[in-house]
């Protein structure tokens, strides 16, 4: 069953979670010469990168794949990463190989007719814990935390609140008003539920600073602060780590497996932050996921995209002794409950792992199309 064919599909869509702005990804459609079909995802963020992410995995990475047995996932990621060495560790290549990678897994568990889960050495988990990861952007603290308390009513038993978002939030860049919406909303969704602040890119914090908050935070029972530094200001991290109790949160900017060796290695991370489809894909994940197993570090899938990255992420989840939620975004978005036939809902706070082979999703081709854009 040799692959025949590959297509890379850059896509915009809006989303509601994100205060409807416009999100660009980047789908690969892998088909063998019996006629299945494996997806891939790379969270390309913007759409030049996208543009660039399709012609590594059509010009470049396809030629060299065509005709090979997909079922070799490790062997075919090798044979990229050994291909794009020159112009990327990292970056737009790191897309491209994430994309076809866990596309060729897809294809992997269809052809053996297993579910992904079974080709990563089987369950650990049945089902996994929900996060609702969220992107407030209401104006007062109190409407915001009325709705984050509303999530947490439908089952969520964990809740991620993203700042630095668009909207009108504005949380992340005043210190005062950050502490009250923090008090705010544990006030609202109750002592038992897991509370993580992620600051977004745009309000990184220097050390001292960080500090501060963290121990303001402490107060209220946070489970784990993401990102507050820049991603290389280990000596910061390392300050920040011996300065508060809160578990630290960060990975999600990385790119290889060499540097979350690193991350691992240096030890002030306790959740280590990784996306399948930026970071190499299933194949690279799982060697993570190995590291931070060893080092006792927990790992969470930084899956906050389509329904092909967070059926991935379940799957690998699923596999992982060392993981402590599963997010998913609250409300309905085109890349969810458009492109699959089955989207992946919470039900009583729990995340059902997919028992079809390979991802165990069906993409509607024609939202594919849809969003589709050059």
């Amino acid at each position: 069953m040799p692959i025949k064919y590959i297509k890379a599909f850059p896509l915009r869509y809006p989303e509601p979670n994100d205060h409807n702005n416009t999100r660009y990804i980047m789908l690969v459609r892998v088909e063998t010469d019996d006629g299945i079909i494996g997806w891939g995802e790379a969270i390309t963020m913007w759409p030049e990168a996208s543009r660039a992410a399709k012609i590594v995995v059509e010009d470049g990475l396809a030629p060299m794949l065509i005709g090979r047995d997909p079922c070799d996932t490790y062997g075919i990621w090798l044979a990229m990463k050994e291909h794009t060495w020159w112009y990327g560790e990292g970056g737009i290549a790191s897309f491209a190989v994430s994309a076809l990678d866990i596309a060729m897994w897809d294809l992997k568990g269809k052809i053996l007719g297993v579910p992904l889960y079974q080709l990563l050495g089987g369950k650990v988990h049945d089902r996994l814990r929900a996060c609702v990861s969220t992107h407030p952007s209401k104006p007062t603290i109190n409407e915001m935390a009325q709705e984050l308390a509303e999530h947490i009513e439908r089952g969520y038993t964990a809740l991620k609140v993203g700042f630095g978002k668009k909207g009108e939030a504005r949380l992340g860049f005043e210190p005062k008003r950050d502490i009250a919406f923090v008090q705010a909303v544990r006030e609202a969704i109750g002592d038992e539920v897991d509370f993580m602040v992620d600051y977004g890119h745009p309000v990184r914090m220097e050390v001292t600073q960080a500090i501060r908050m963290a121990r303001e935070f402490e107060r209220f029972n946070i489970r784990w602060i993401e990102d507050p530094l820049r991603t290389l200001d280990w000596e910061g991290y390392a300050q920040l780590r011996a300065a508060i109790q809160i578990q630290i949160a960060t990975g999600e900017d990385l790119w290889t497996i060499a540097d979350y060796r690193r991350l691992v290695r240096a030890g002030f991370a306790d959740v280590v932050l990784v996306d399948p489809g930026r970071a190499e894909g299933i194949t690279a994940y799982l060697k993570v996921q190995e590291l931070t197993a060893h080092a006792y570090q927990y790992i969470d899938a930084h899956a906050w995209s389509s329904a092909i990255i967070t059926a991935a992420s379940v799957h690998l989840t699923a596999c992982a002794s060392n993981y402590i939620i599963m997010e998913l975004k609250p409300f309905p978005n085109p890349m969810q409950h458009e492109l699959v036939s089955e989207p992946f809902e919470q039900q009583g706070g729990w995340i059902a792992v997919p028992t079809k082979p390979g991802l165990g999703i069906e993409v509607d081709e024609s939202v594919v199309q849809k969003y589709a854009h050059d």
